[in-house]
This record gives structure tokens, C-alpha cells and sequence, in this order.
């Protein structure tokens, strides 16, 4: 098999929120061509909020690799990201259920759950995935409607998710959350979404605690910088280029090096694992 080589840089390019998977040039790599399935998640039903693209996406096909059926939640207006998911998830011989709406709203957060276990009868695995991000320079610059949407999109929607998820969820199912190393590194443009990001590892931690009782395990994976839709849709042509580069690695990273980390959390190799952060993000040290 050829060596895969990652790009070190990228050209400049721009989108308008929430951004599109099937315009970012070079588009990401979902899931590496010599990755083999061995049934880790099968028999299992997974929803992943964020699905249609980026980490998402590459959360959902290495699942269906691996044997699971998938529910994706996702924005209407990403409906042709969602569509090639729902491809892509097909090809690999399992069911994708595509559910499109808003997770601030907490009515449809519970008919997403309402309609998972309507398709499939049981949910084992929910992916906390789904996320926006809007940089401002300085905090005085901060519109704080925007602030609170951010809030409510992040990490209020985990929590309207998890409480409906876990009134059907038994012991050997697990939840998995999308932090970030913004958290642990802070973020000067990014104030808003780092402080999200510090929230869902302390609900993560916390809710492992919670559900450690009841065999039901909670952990996060706290990503650096990779390449998604968020990134030519939320920074400027020039910061795009350069994208990932003061990383150890001096590179972004792809989704195909992130979602095995979700694999390994929702498997049976981690059933001794609950309330901890998974760090995929080029070798920076953090505190864990």
C-alpha cells in the first residue's frame, strides 16, 4: 500500500457557517484505506450528533466498519454532507438513520432519541459530537447572543441528550463527548468555545462518576487541530493555510486519526475506562 501523505499545508479557502464537507479542498480523510474492521461495535446502535461531516462522519463509518447501525443528527441545510454519511455508512453493509434538526431545542432532542429507538429498537452508544465555534479578537468584541447559542449548541444539548439517552441505555453502553484541547491549553480568540470545551470534560468526568453505578461509561476525546468544516468556515484564508502547523507533528490532523479513539471508548477494550479524555492533537502536552 502506497504511504499516506498528510497535508502540511492547505490552500487559503472560506465558507460561511456551518460549513460544507463536500467544498473544503483537499477534502478530509474519513477513514484510512488499509483500516480493518474486526466487529468491535457489532450488534450496537450509536448516535452521533454532527454526523453529516468531518470527525462525525469519520465517527460514524468507522463504526458501521466495526458493525454498528447509525443515527446521525445534523443541520437541514447539511443535508448533501449528510446524504454521502448515510453513503458511506450504506457501503459498509449497516442502516444510517438521518435525522435533521437543532440540539439547542429540547423537543427535538428527545424525538431524535424517539426516533433511534423507533428504527432500531435500542440505543447503545451516544457520540456528543456536534459543535460551533465564532473568533473574536478580543472579549469586548464578544456578541453575547452568540456567546449563549454557542453554550446551548456545545454543551447544554449534552446534557438534554444524555438525560432522554440514558432513560433507555443499560449497563454496557457508553456516551463519548467531543472536547478539545482549547480546554486545557486555552484559546484567546476562541473564549466562548474553549469555556464550552472545559464544561463537557468536567460533565464528562462527573457524569462517569454518576453512571459508574449503573456499568453505563462516560468519556471524551479532546482533539487538536483537524481538519473539518468548522476550520474554512470559522477562520480567515490566511490562518487556513497555515492550519495545524505549531503542532509537534507541524501538521493538522485528519478525522481518519481521530474517530478510532471513539472506536476504542465505545468497545469492550475500554470497559475499565469511565470519566477520562483521549488527547489525538500532534503531540501537544496537556494536562490530562
Amino acid at each position: 500500500m502506497p504511504k499516506r501523505i498528510m497535508p502540511r499545508e492547505f490552500p487559503g479557502q472560506r465558507q460561511d457557517p456551518p460549513g460544507f464537507e463536500h467544498k473544503m479542498r483537499p477534502e478530509p480523510e474519513i477513514i484510512r484505506p488499509n483500516y480493518r474492521g474486526s466487529e468491535k461495535l457489532a450488534g450496537k446502535v450509536a448516535l452521533v450528533t454532527g454526523g453529516d461531516s468531518g470527525i462525525g462522519r469519520a465517527v460514524a463509518v468507522h463504526f458501521a466498519r466495526e458493525g454498528a447501525d447509525l443515527a446521525i443528527i445534523y443541520l437541514k441545510v447539511e443535508q448533501k454532507d449528510a446524504d454521502r454519511t448515510k453513503a458511506l455508512v450504506e457501503k459498509e453493509g449497516r442502516t444510517c438513520l438521518l435525522v435533521p434538526g437543532d440540539i439547542r431545542d429540547r423537543s427535538f432532542c428527545a424525538s431524535a432519541i424517539k426516533k433511534t429507538l423507533e428504527e432500531f429498537g435500542r440505543l447503545n452508544i451516544l457520540v456528543n459530537n456536534a459543535a460551533e465555534q465564532h473568533p473574536v479578537a478580543d472579549i469586548r468584541e464578544l456578541d453575547l447572543d452568540i456567546m449563549e447559542r454557542t453554550f446551548q449548541t456545545n454543551i447544554f444539548a449534552m446534557f438534554y441528550l444524555s438525560k432522554e439517552a440514558l432513560k433507555h441505555m443499560k449497563e454496557g453502553d457508553c456516551i463519548i463527548n467531543s472536547t478539545s484541547v482549547t480546554n486545557y491549553r486555552g484559546s484567546p480568540e476562541l473564549l466562548d468555545y474553549s469555556s464550552t470545551k472545559g464544561a463537557i470534560t468536567a460533565f464528562t468526568r462527573s457524569l462517569g462518576k454518576n453512571l459508574a453505578k449503573d456499568g453505563i461509561r462516560v468519556n471524551g476525546v479532546a482533539p487538536g487541530p483537524i481538519w473539518t468544516p468548522l476550520i474554512p468556515s470559522t477562520f480567515k484564508r490566511e490562518k487556513v493555510k497555515e492550519f495545524g502547523r505549531n503542532t509537534p507533528m507541524g501538521r493538522a490532523g485528519q478525522p481518519s486519526e481521530v474517530a478510532p479513539a471513539y472506536v476504542f471508548l465505545a468497545s469492550d477494550d475500554a470497559s475499565y475506562i469511565t470519566g477520562q479524555i483521549i488527547h489525538p492533537n500532534g503531540g501537544e502536552v496537556v494536562n490530562a
